[in-house]
């Protein structure tokens, strides 16, 4: 998702998801601990919506 998508959800949606992103960084973390992430890339992706997420609710809150 991109910044857009996610100033387009409301307040509720937005804890869902990150909610839901960081149970998904946190499984890709273990599988990489365990070596059996195959796909990498998937971690940086989750971790940059992450921040993208992070960022839209803090404009939301402050302004």
């Amino acid at each position: 998702m991109n910044a857009k998508d996610y100033r387009a959800m409301d307040e509720q949606a937005r804890q869902k998801e990150m909610t839901d992103m960081l149970r998904e960084q946190f499984n890709l973390r273990m599988q990489k601990a365990t070596g059996q992430l195959s796909n990498t890339a998937n971690l940086t992706k989750v971790r940059r919506n992450i921040a993208r997420l992070r960022t839209v609710m803090n404009e939301k809150t402050s302004g």
